[in-house]
């Protein structure tokens, strides 16, 4: 079988990032990271059971190379001392374990956060390859790129319109769901050169690299979560996560994530202090433009200037509803799109070429339960309710 993964860079930014943070500020702690298919497969996903472990096997070998780990360490928010660690780092096969239960596929990573934690997006884009490799590759292909050549049109028609202060910014976010990883380095390459003005960077870091772009993101839901198994008063775990943040990067890597338990209760803690230190809001879940608002005025409030901040949307977005949104806030505040599947796996009408709703999220740390009380029902990820109901009554956030 063809490797999907053929080297360790082939993951997002923010999983360097957050590694980096907690391997220095929490190496001790235990996790579970579970995966789970949200949609309905045109087969069963248990039926890829043996490429799956056959897949795993393999990531379990690899090592990063001394060039891997030169391109790392030049970027500035990365410490030497965590290449030191990247250069004896490889994934433990007994930490990792995957089975059917009738449909079903199962996966779970269990064991040390810093062993286990790279796992995710390595997972999502094995099983994501190795389900479109059994459909028609040729004719995905040939829709893919006539749909490539719609959403660059888009991008180059900008040039023709009426520009708002700040100038729109376009991201590939699409490694997790992609169709294939050749396929999202074509995609990548050819916004790269066909919309340069538009088209600023990619979170894949093996892309980053090897084409030049700047790699893209901070913190994902994981990190956050994680702190409200680590010792911290409960209501404290976001305040205590972003301030190990601040601490860890000093200026560097400044987009917030807001949505672990709600923007509501988001802002609440995004004080003075975090909303100076931090260049801006990353959306996730939720009403995009009720939570754009809800961030400028929270700036205002404060009495920061929103033009010197930046609001990310990378929540389930196309290029249109991307368009939409930067002509709704372009002339109030910077402004980053990471698109995600719409770039990376949009192949086609036909029901085999629906894209997987897959995700692998972190379930437990030390022993406790951790949840997201995501802005968009149906996005929680949590098997106790005991717990959930407590998180809920703790931020004031409804059911």
């Amino acid at each position: 079988m063809q490797p999907v993964i053929t080297s360790l860079l082939d993951t997002d930014l923010y999983k360097f990032t957050m590694w980096q943070a907690l391997l220095h500020r929490h190496p001790q702690t235990q996790s579970e990271y579970r995966f789970v298919c949200r949609n309905q497969p045109i087969y069963p996903l248990a039926e890829l059971l043996p490429e799956v472990n056959a897949a795993l096997d393999h990531l379990c070998t690899l090592r990063f190379s001394e060039d891997e780990l030169a391109y790392l360490g030049s970027l500035r928010f990365i410490k030497s001392d965590f290449i030191d660690f990247l250069r004896i780092f490889q994934f433990q096969r007994s930490f990792v374990r995957a089975w059917a239960e009738g449909d079903q596929l199962h996966i779970v990573a269990q064991g040390p956060q810093v062993h286990v934690m790279g796992f995710e997006i390595f997972v999502l884009a094995i099983v994501n390859e190795l389900y479109f490799r059994r459909f028609d590759a040729t004719a995905a292909l040939a829709s893919g790129r006539e749909r490539l050549a719609v959403k660059v049109q888009q991008l180059q028609d900008l040039a023709q319109q009426a520009t708002l202060r700040h100038p729109f910014e376009l991201f590939d976010f699409g490694l997790r769901r992609r169709y294939s990883g050749a396929w999202q380095r074509e995609v990548v390459q050819t916004f790269a050169t066909q919309a340069p003005q538009w088209f600023k960077g990619t979170s894949n870091v093996l892309l980053a690299r090897d084409l030049g772009l700047v790699p893209i993101g901070t913190m994902a839901h994981e990190y956050l979560q994680s702190y409200q198994a680590l010792g911290v008063r409960l209501r404290d775990f976001q305040k205590a996560a972003l301030e190990d943040w601040v601490q860890e990067y000093r200026g560097d890597l400044g987009i917030a994530l807001t949505d672990t338990v709600g923007m509501d209760a988001f802002l609440d803690d995004f004080d003075l202090y975090f909303a100076k230190l931090f260049d801006g809001l990353r959306h996730d879940s939720g009403d995009p433009v009720a939570w754009g608002e809800k961030a400028l005025a929270h700036y205002a409030k404060l009495r920061i200037d929103a033009h010197t901040k930046r609001l990310v949307f990378s929540d389930g977005l196309t290029l249109t509803k991307a368009l939409a949104l930067y002509r709704h806030f372009g002339d109030r505040t910077q402004l980053g799109f990471g698109i995600g599947t719409h770039l990376t796996n949009d192949m086609g009408d036909a029901p085999e070429m629906k894209p997987l709703n897959i995700v692998m999220k972190l379930v437990r740390a030390n022993g406790q339960p951790v949840a997201k009380l995501s802005d968009t029902p149906g996005k929680t990820l949590c098997d106790d309710e005991t717990y959930l109901a407590y998180l809920r009554q703790v931020f004031n956030v409804g059911g």
